[in-house]
């Protein structure tokens, strides 16, 4: 009678297919690279952000206190007794309130007028069928790398010839036109909207001012107002340009006065006084984020949902 010889069997081995512990392994250790790479992530924010808070905390504790505390070592953060007298006698010691109106005609005249006008601009760069529209835009963006020391002694020499000097008007009328980082800015984001949205519009006999207030405005709105942030941030803390044009005591904008400030007071090393006008000047820029800070937010989300 034959017998039959047993043939010793192996497991099948799948090709291409990880056993279950290799897998959880590998998510361990991606788990544990992912957690280590946050903490440093988180630690170098905290950083920044501590270098950034630093000068403003020195600011906003030398406004609180008198001269012969300002030097003490070790420094003292939290002043005791707090000098709230420096913020009344800022109004005394210069024409503060009147830089501040003056800072507020230029700023508020540029960012309104010229917000429309780049938002107009970048509209018309971005949908509208203009011939040799990308050549212009092209030619726009070359004005930006130019730089501002070329051109200082020209416009100043054109603004002398046509008496515009010692006035307001060098600081405002060229922000009417728009704001070309402004125009860039938004073409871009608005590059990214559907063009059958526009020209559904024109079917629908919307003309081109209709469809910019009723489709792309609610779109671009959270870009504007990140944009507007920026503009208005440079427009109040222009010093180059006041000092170029301006020389009365009473068109002087908030920058200056504070310049005056610098160099009256900071001999007397009353340091206190100067930053208390510097905490002056910064919160109307803190009370812009403060406004439009839900628009900002939205605007770096959708940047981000868009890439």
């Amino acid at each position: 009678m034959a017998t039959t010889s047993a043939i010793p069997t192996t497991p099948l081995q799948t090709s291409g297919v990880e056993p279950d512990a290799v897998r959880r392994r590998r998510r361990r250790s991606d788990r544990r690279f992912g957690s280590t790479a946050d903490v440093v992530i988180f630690i170098a924010l905290c950083l920044g952000a501590f270098t950034m808070l630093l000068p403003l905390a020195w600011m906003l504790s030398t406004s609180l206190k008198t001269q012969e505390n300002v030097f003490l070592l070790p420094p003292q953060w939290i002043p005791r007794p707090a000098e709230w007298g420096n913020y009344l006698r800022i109004w005394e010691a210069g024409p503060l309130l009147r830089g501040i109106v003056n800072s507020s005609i230029v700023s508020l005249t540029v960012i309104t007028i010229g917000t429309i006008t780049s938002c107009y601009a970048a509209y018309g760069f971005s949908k509208m069928r203009i011939p040799g529209k990308n050549g212009i835009f092209l030619a726009l963006l070359g004005g930006i790398m130019i730089p501002f020391p070329a051109l200082m002694i020209p416009t100043f020499m054109l603004f002398s010839t046509i008496g515009w000097v010692d006035t307001l008007l060098p600081l405002i009328v060229p922000g009417l036109f728009g704001n070309l980082m402004m125009v860039f800015f938004l073409r871009q984001y608005l590059m990214s909207v559907p063009d059958s949205l526009i020209e559904a519009a024109v079917i629908d006999g919307a003309t081109h001012p209709q469809i910019f207030a009723r489709i792309v405005l609610p779109l671009i709105r959270p870009a504007i107002a990140a944009q507007l942030i920026l503009w208005f941030m440079g427009t109040w803390n222009d010093y180059l340009g006041p000092i170029i044009y301006l020389n009365s005591e009473n068109v002087q904008t908030l920058q200056l006065v504070i310049a005056n400030f610098n160099a009256t007071y900071a001999v007397q090393t009353d340091y206190p006084l100067i930053m208390a006008a510097s905490i002056v000047a910064l919160l109307p820029v803190l009370g812009v984020f403060l406004l439009f800070q839900r628009q900002i937010i939205e605007s770096i989300a959708l940047t981000g949902n868009k890439a």
